[in-house]
């Protein structure tokens, strides 16, 4: 679970001014927080078939997020992946 205090980090490191939520970047970064978290909860929850079908969903939002930036906004794509440390 994302504490309220841990949402605020990550959205103040990936804000592109102050009071921004809702940029991509800044969406991409809390859905990959939100995908490792359920990584760690496959690993002792393996039959958790619910939850991986969400985490299926989670990740389908990231990509769609992803290429968006990387079609219309190159150079921020390729500053938030080297920032996230995804494999693009």
């Amino acid at each position: 679970m994302l504490t309220a205090e841990a949402k605020k980090d990550i959205v103040d490191k990936h804000r592109l001014a102050p009071g921004d939520t809702g940029s991509p970047e800044v969406q991409v970064a809390l859905l990959t927080r939100r995908i490792e978290d359920l990584g760690e909860h496959f690993k002792a929850h393996r039959k958790d078939h619910h939850s991986r079908q969400g985490l299926l969903r989670i990740v389908n939002k990231r990509r769609k997020l992803l290429e968006y930036l990387k079609t219309y906004h190159l150079q921020r794509y390729r500053d938030l992946i080297a920032a996230l440390g995804l494999r693009k």
